[in-house]
C-alpha cells in the first residue's frame, strides 16, 4: 500500500509573507520535502540574525523537521546536507518578533530572546524548534510547559542561565567616574547580557552619562543624561582609554578598599564560600577586590 506524501509546513509564517527566497535560490517548498534533504541555515551571531533565520525557515517550506538553524558554520560539514549562508534582514526580523509577541505572548518572547543571547552554539537550533512547537505545533503561549520537548527544555535552560548571569551583572558591576564626569564600567560576561542589564541603571540613573563596556562582545552600553540607553559596537583593535578617574573617584574607592577589609574577621575568612557568593570572573571587575 502506497503512502501519501504529506508536507507538514503548510503555514506561511505570515500572510504578507514574501515568496520564500534563501540567498537566491527559489523555495517551492515541495522539493526539499521529496529528496529528504537536510538544510542548514547559517545565520548571524544576533538576536536579529536568528530571527532571520527563523524566517527564512518557514519561508522555505523544506519541512521543520529537515531543517536546521546553526549560529556559524560547523567545523566539519555533513554530507547530504545543504549549507545556506543567511544575511540578517532587519525587516523580516521585525516580522518575526511581531508574530512570537502576538501568538506567543510577551513572557514567552522574554525567554526566547534571553536564550538567543545565551553563548552557546546550539542556541539558534533551540530556539527555532520552540518557536515551531510554539506556532505550528500550536502549543501557543503554553509552549515553554512542553519540557518533554528537548529543545523547549534547552531554551529554558539557556534563558535561565542567560538571566542568572544578568542579575549577578547588575549586583556586581562597579562604575568609576572618569575626569571627564562620565560613568564608566567594563564587564566581561559570557552571554550577551548587556540588553537586560543596561535598562536597569538607566531606570535608575535617568540623570547621569554612564557608559558600560563588554570586553568580550566587543560592545558599549551607553546612556546619555535624560535621553535613551543605545548599544554601539567596539571599533576593531579597541583598546580601552587610559584616561584616570577624578579626584573624588579616587577617594571614594581607597575608602570602600578600606571599608570592606576592615568589615571583614580574619578568623571567619571563607575563600571558598566567598567564590560560591562572588565568582572569580567576576571579581576581576570589582574595585573591592583589586590589588591597587
Amino acid at each position: 500500500m502506497q503512502q501519501k506524501k504529506t508536507n507538514p509546513d503548510r503555514e506561511e509564517w505570515n500572510q504578507t509573507a514574501e515568496p520564500g527566497t534563501i540567498a537566491g535560490e527559489n523555495c517551492t517548498g515541495t522539493e526539499g520535502s521529496k529528496n529528504m534533504e537536510e538544510k542548514y541555515l547559517i545565520c548571524e551571531d544576533s538576536l536579529e540574525g536568528i530571527w532571520t533565520g527563523i524566517y527564512e525557515a518557514y519561508a522555505g517550506k523544506w519541512g521543520h523537521e529537515h531543517t536546521h538553524l546553526l549560529v556559524g558554520e560547523e567545523d566539519n560539514y555533513r554530507l547530504f546536507a545543504t549549507y545556506v549562508n543567511i544575511v540578517a534582514d532587519a525587516g523580516k526580523a521585525d516580522k518575526v518578533s511581531r508574530t512570537l509577541r502576538q501568538r506567543l505572548g510577551d513572557e514567552v518572547y522574554l525567554e526566547l530572546c534571553r536564550a538567543a543571547a545565551s553563548c552557546q552554539p546550539d542556541k539558534a537550533e533551540a530556539v527555532y524548534k520552540t518557536v515551531v512547537d510554539g506556532i505550528t505545533g500550536k502549543k501557543g503561549r503554553a509552549v515553554l510547559s512542553n519540557l518533554r520537548n528537548p529543545q523547549v527544555a534547552r531554551v529554558f535552560e539557556l534563558a535561565r542561565n542567560t538571566a542568572n548571569e544578568a542579575h549577578f551583572e547588575i549586583e556586581f558591576i562597579r562604575f568609576r567616574e572618569l575626569e571627564n564626569g562620565i560613568l564608566f564600567s567594563k564587564i566581561g560576561p559570557k552571554n550577551d547580557v548587556m540588553t537586560f542589564v543596561l535598562p536597569h541603571f538607566a531606570d535608575r540613573m535617568p540623570l547621569e552619562n554612564f557608559m558600560v563596556y563588554d570586553e568580550n562582545h566587543g560592545i558599549f552600553g551607553v546612556h546619555p543624561a535624560k535621553k535613551s540607553w543605545f548599544l554601539a559596537a567596539a571599533p576593531p583593535g579597541f583598546r580601552e582609554p587610559e584616561m584616570g578617574d577624578s579626584e573624588n573617584e579616587r577617594k571614594y574607592q581607597e575608602l570602600f578598599r578600606l571599608f570592606h577589609h576592615t568589615i571583614g574577621i580574619q578568623e571567619r575568612e571563607n575563600r571558598a564560600l566567598q567564590r560560591q557568593m562572588a565568582p572569580l570572573r567576576y571579581q576581576e571587575y570589582m574595585m573591592e577586590f583589586s590589588k591597587k
